[in-house]
């Protein structure tokens, strides 16, 4: 298929780039940064530059392709309070635009459209029932989770006109890397371990003792996902499917970093917050109705690839 990555330049969009093409699929990868750009090196057959704001870009980057993979979005749950409406401007209305897009090229062509779309375990809120399955009513408490939860929706509206077939993937906690490309986001708990033992940070801040445990999944697992649910898109539905895999807790993380590097990672305890224990994924529909299952989603092999990506960065 000719398949359209938005944010395909992104930690997630290259290792999803890199597993489609391996698939044999021809990626088409949309990035709003300027041509000329530096970008990385995945297999793309072409790229287009486009906005999630602008519906004449929209309209140009999806002609002609059979389906889209949609990554791009505003992902920080902190900075989400700060910036209320960037984040629904673009993780709902970018997503509205996209698939007023894709359904203006549905007619267009005279077929539908597949569409696989990144959500977030952050839709969910704090659930008190663990694991989280796909039937746990969403309670987003973030900005960032409302509206991603907002672009569900509106991705299950449209699926009953029959112009897309849609599955939607609810990560988890999402790290690792692939072909070097690792996540440069040091409010996530990984990237941070990493740039500490690496030196370009100086500590790891930790509410608490650092017991709580969330599920973490390689990026290279989530990306084969997004393989299988392209496959699995029937045009008139939708499915929801949770990808996580393993528990960590911030304590356990920063062990395996130090073990790992050989290097310390410095902590910094503050005092608790009022935060879940525990939350953690059920994956069983992924895993009965995809047939997917995690391959490289140790936590070893997870902060191992971390680490590699920060190295080579920095080599």
């Amino acid at each position: 298929m000719r398949v359209l990555v938005t944010g395909a330049y992104g930690f997630v969009g290259n290792a999803v780039v890199r597993r489609l093409a391996e698939a044999r699929h021809d990626v088409i990868a949309m990035t709003h940064r300027p041509s000329g750009a530096s970008l990385s090196s995945a297999p793309v057959a072409s790229t287009v530059h486009a906005d999630l704001l602008s519906p004449e870009q929209l309209r140009k980057a999806v002609h002609d392709v059979d389906a889209v993979c949609h990554l791009a979005a505003l992902t920080r749950v902190r900075e989400s309070f700060e910036r209320p409406d960037d984040y629904e401007a673009v993780n709902h209305g970018g997503t509205v635009a996209l698939l007023d897009a894709c359904a203006a090229e549905s007619v267009r062509a005279g077929r539908p459209l597949r569409i696989v779309q990144a959500s977030t375990a952050a839709v969910y809120g704090v659930p008190e029932r663990q694991p989280i399955d796909e039937q746990t009513p969403p309670r987003p408490t973030s900005p960032y989770g409302k509206t991603k939860l907002a672009a569900d929706e509106e991705l299950i509206r449209r699926t009953t006109a029959g112009a897309v077939g849609a599955v939607i993937l609810r990560a988890f906690n999402i790290s690792g890397a692939v072909a070097s490309v690792g996540d440069a986001d040091l409010t996530r708990i990984i990237p941070k371990a990493v740039a500490v033992a690496a030196g370009q940070a100086s500590h790891v801040d930790v509410n608490g003792d650092g017991s709580a445990v969330r599920d973490f999944v390689h990026v290279d697992d989530l990306a084969r996902a997004y393989v299988l649910a392209l496959q699995a898109c029937e045009p008139g539905t939708h499915a929801v499917y949770n990808v996580g895999a393993t528990g960590a807790s911030v304590s356990n993380i920063v062990a395996a970093t130090e073990r790992i590097t050989g290097r310390p990672v410095p902590v910094i305890h503050h005092p608790p917050k009022q935060e879940p224990a525990t939350l953690l994924s059920d994956t069983a529909r992924i895993r009965r109705e995809l047939e997917w299952k995690p391959e490289r989603s140790s936590l070893d092999e997870i902060v191992a690839d971390a680490w590699e990506a920060v190295t080579a960065a920095h080599s």
